[in-house]
């Protein structure tokens, strides 16, 4: 197929069927991680997989924005933040409140309970990426909130940006941040930047995945950046042997990160860039599909079970509390997709400013994103 044809088809589509199995790969990258509790090696490295889902959601976004810009002339951020909240905010908050109701009432560590009502308002607020740093060896209640506070933080900023700026501002204003967010962690781990810092930590909360994911997006919108990406990315074994190279990057300690991000946008851009390739039989299994579409309510779920298997089941081995963390995770976020999700997702639906292309699910990419999840 010319690349002409192909950009149109590109164009049309409304539904990207493998996002669904990379959401799914995400979670359970994360949430190996997590079970695992190591810091290295495949298992260790695990927490990557929120580069995925940020990688994922900056591409998607990107794509309907531009994509609603094309077929109404604007873009409404009244709508777009309208369909954001109704997706995002109900379960999180409903689940924060169970948090909230767990550490007054179950939680037995006097410091973790008093760490986690001060950082409530940062939790509440989505600043908890500022607020809130990892220390070494100590447990923070809620801690993987910090990758929902910079998925929101990226919906906040990046939807007013490409309304008010030209193409080109817009992707320059992105590259911006895409080098910012590649400098700052390396300043701060090599000396040159006082993590500490409030201003450091703002700097350094910027993700490249999600960047990579906004750039691509726009060459992909455009007849000519498509050409060149289809000609280095449209082959039908690209994303079968993109993904070998992600899951070879999570596993090697040493990986620099802006490596990781791009590899895994790379992977996400092949495998929505043509529908038809090797990989999509994998990608678009039921259940792979299925765990995507609820994998923002699998990744704020995950570690309520993960602690509820390990009180029920104690000293058992990583295979076991995976297993049944994963199991009780998918069922529970079904059940909140089904049940409660669902109710503010019409309303949602009713948001939607006429047809908009490019909805890979009626699910978010949010994610889930240690997330960081998400």
């Amino acid at each position: 197929m010319d690349t002409a044809r192909a950009h149109e088809e590109f164009l049309r589509t409304r539904i990207f069927p493998g996002l669904d199995g990379l959401r799914c790969l995400s979670i359970v990258l994360v949430m190996a991680h997590h079970v695992s509790g190591l810091h290295s090696g495949f298992l260790g490295r695990g927490y990557l997989g929120v580069s995925l889902f940020f990688a994922i959601s900056g591409f998607l976004i990107t794509s309907l924005l531009l994509r609603e810009r094309d077929a109404h002339g604007h873009i409404s951020l009244a709508r777009f933040y309208g369909r954001r909240s109704l997706r995002i905010f109900p379960l999180y908050y409903a689940v924060l409140a169970v948090y909230v109701l767990l550490v007054l009432f179950v939680e037995k560590g006097a410091k973790e309970k008093a760490d986690f009502f001060a950082n409530l308002p940062s939790f509440l607020t989505y600043t908890s990426n500022w607020f809130v740093p990892q220390e070494p060896d100590t447990r923070i209640i809620f801690y993987f909130a910090w990758s929902l506070a910079t998925e929101e933080q990226f919906y906040l900023l990046w939807p007013g940006v490409m309304r008010l700026a030209h193409r080109w501002g817009a992707v320059l204003f992105m590259t911006g941040l895409l080098a910012i967010s590649l400098w700052a962690p390396w300043a701060v781990t090599t000396g040159q930047l006082d993590g500490t810092l409030l201003q450091v930590r703002i700097l350094a909360s910027f993700a490249a995945p999600i960047c990579m994911g906004c750039l691509a997006a726009y060459a992909l919108h455009s007849p000519r950046g498509f050409a060149w990406m289809y000609r280095v990315l449209g082959y039908t074994w690209a994303p079968p042997l993109l993904l070998v190279l992600v899951l070879a990057a999570v596993a090697t300690d040493g990986t620099p990160y802006g490596l990781t991000s791009l590899v895994m946008t790379a992977l996400v851009v092949s495998s929505c860039i043509r529908t038809r390739h090797l990989l999509m039989p994998v990608l678009t299994l039921p259940p792979l599909r299925y765990v995507g579409m609820i994998s923002y309510g699998v990744y704020l779920l995950h570690m309520l079970t993960f602690n509820l298997v390990r009180r029920a089941v104690p000293e058992q081995g990583f295979a076991v509390y995976f297993l049944l963390t994963f199991g009780l995770s998918v069922v529970l976020a079904g059940l909140s997709y089904r049940y409660f999700e669902t109710r503010f997702l019409r309303l949602k639906e009713r948001l939607a400013a006429g047809p908009l292309p490019a909805q890979a699910s009626p699910a978010p990419s949010t994610a889930p994103a240690s997330s960081p999840a998400p």
